[in-house]
C-alpha cells in the first residue's frame, strides 16, 4: 500500500482544498467529507500555501481554485507540476474567463474541473458529482506538459497555422473524436496535428458543459490548420473542418440529401452515460449514414461512453482506433471499447493525428 495511505481505510483518497474563501473551504470539506472513501487532510488559502502543502502532506488529489491572492490556481498548477504531479481537479467560475483559464489548466496538466456554484446550497447538489471527479482524477495520471507556448482560449499570444487549400465540399467521408477525462489535453495534442488538406469531416464530442465547448473550439482554431469552430444546428459536414458539440447538448447527424453527405442538429434529449453531448449518440447516428466511410477514435475518458456507439460503427464497416492506456489520463473510454474487441487500433495519442490524416485508406 502507498505511504499516503498507510493508516487509512484502504482506498481512502486524501484530498487537499485550495480556496480563499473560508466559507467555500467549510463547504468543499463538508461535501467531500460525507464520501466514506474521501479525506480532506488539509486546507490552502492561496496557490502559494496549496505548493507547500502539497509537498508537506502529500495528497492523491487537490481540488484547487482559480482565483486567489498571492498566487492564483494556474500560477499554483504549473509550480506544482513542475515539483510534485499530482492528480488536479479545478474549481472555476462558469464564465469566459473562467472558461478561459480552466482550458489553460487542463492543458497544463489539470485532470477535471468543477463548476464554481454561486452558493453553499448549489454546492450541496453537486456534491455527489464533485465526489465523483475527486475518485476518478485519484487513479488518473497527470501528463505535464512544458512545450507549451502561452495560448490562451480565444487565441490570444498564438499564432494559427497557415491553412492548405480546401475546397469545403460535403464530407464523404468523417471522424468521429470521443472524449473525457483527460480529452482536452488529448485534443489539444491531435487537432493542431492534423493536416490542413484533411479529407474527411471531423466531429468532436467532449464531455463538458455549456459555456465551455465554445471556448475550447477557439482555443483549438488558432492552434489549428484547420477551421474549428462549436457546431452550429442545421450546419452542413464538410471535408476538412473540425465541429465541437455543444456543452449541453447531444449533437445530432442527419442525412442531408442522397450519399453520405450529413448536416448536424442540436439535440437537448435525457442524459447519456450521465452527460450531454455523449458520443454514443452521435455515432448511432453517424453509423447508418457513412457505413465504412466512418472511423470512430475514442481518447481518455472515464466511463464507458462510445463503447456502445463504437460497437454499431464498426458492423457497418467503420475503422475503430483507440488512445493506448500509457498516454491516456483515464483509461475507461477506450478500454471500454478494447474490452469489446472491435478495436483496429490501440495507439499512442502521438500517432492517432497520422492515422486520421491517412483515412480514408
Amino acid at each position: 500500500m502507498p505511504d499516503r495511505l498507510r493508516g487509512r481505510e484502504p482506498g481512502t483518497v486524501t484530498v487537499l482544498i485550495a480556496d480563499d474563501s473560508v466559507f467555500m473551504r467549510h463547504m468543499l470539506r463538508r461535501a467531500l467529507g460525507r464520501h466514506p472513501r474521501i479525506e480532506v487532510i488539509a486546507e490552502a488559502r492561496d496557490g502559494s500555501e496549496a505548493f507547500q502543502k502539497n509537498r508537506e502532506v502529500k495528497p492523491d488529489v487537490i481540488v484547487l481554485d482559480v482565483e486567489m491572492p498571492r498566487m492564483d490556481g494556474l500560477s499554483a498548477l504549473k509550480a506544482i507540476m513542475a515539483d510534485r504531479p499530482v492528480p488536479v481537479v479545478m474549481f472555476s467560475s462558469l464564465t469566459h474567463t473562467g472558461a478561459r483559464i480552466t482550458l489553460e489548466a487542463l492543458s497544463l496538466g489539470a485532470v477535471d474541473f468543477l463548476p464554481k456554484p454561486k452558493s453553499g446550497f448549489e454546492l450541496d447538489r453537486a456534491a455527489e458529482e464533485l465526489c465523483q471527479k475527486v475518485l476518478a482524477s485519484a487513479s488518473a495520471r497527470p501528463r505535464v506538459r512544458t512545450d507549451r507556448g502561452d495560448v490562451g482560449a480565444d487565441g490570444a499570444g498564438g499564432s494559427r497555422p497557415e491553412p492548405r487549400h480546401r475546397d469545403s465540399r460535403e464530407a464523404d467521408w468523417l471522424v468521429v473524436i470521443g472524449s473525457s477525462t483527460g480529452g482536452p489535453q488529448a485534443l489539444d495534442d491531435l487537432i493542431p496535428d492534423l493536416p490542413g488538406d484533411l479529407r474527411s469531416g471531423v466531429i468532436v464530442c467532449q464531455h463538458m458543459p455549456a459555456g465551455f465547448t465554445s471556448s475550447m473550439a477557439r482555443r483549438l482554431d488558432a492552434e489549428s490548420a484547420l477551421t474549428v469552430r462549436e457546431a452550429a444546428a442545421g450546419e452542413v459536414v464538410v471535408t476538412g473542418e473540425v465541429l465541437v458539440a455543444p456543452g449541453g447538448y447531444h449533437l445530432r447527424v442527419l442525412p442531408d440529401g442522397s450519399g453520405p453527405a450529413a448536416k448536424v442538429a442540436k439535440d437537448e434529449g435525457p442524459l447519456v452515460h450521465g452527460v450531454r453531448p455523449a458520443v454514443d449518440v452521435t455515432l448511432m447516428d453517424a453509423a447508418p449514414i457513412f457505413g465504412d466511410k466512418l472511423m470512430v477514435v475514442i481518447l481518455s475518458g472515464m466511463g464507458t461512453d462510445g463503447a456502445k456507439g463504437a460497437k454499431v460503427a464498426k458492423d457497418h464497416g467503420a475503422k475503430v482506433i483507440v488512445q493506448d492506456e500509457n498516454t491516456s489520463v483515464v483509461w475507461g473510454m477506450p478500454r471500454a471499447c478494447y474490452e469489446l474487441g472491435i478495436c483496429d487500433k490501440v495507439l499512442p495519442l502521438g500517432q492517432i493525428a497520422e492515422e486520421i490524416a491517412h483515412f480514408p485508406v
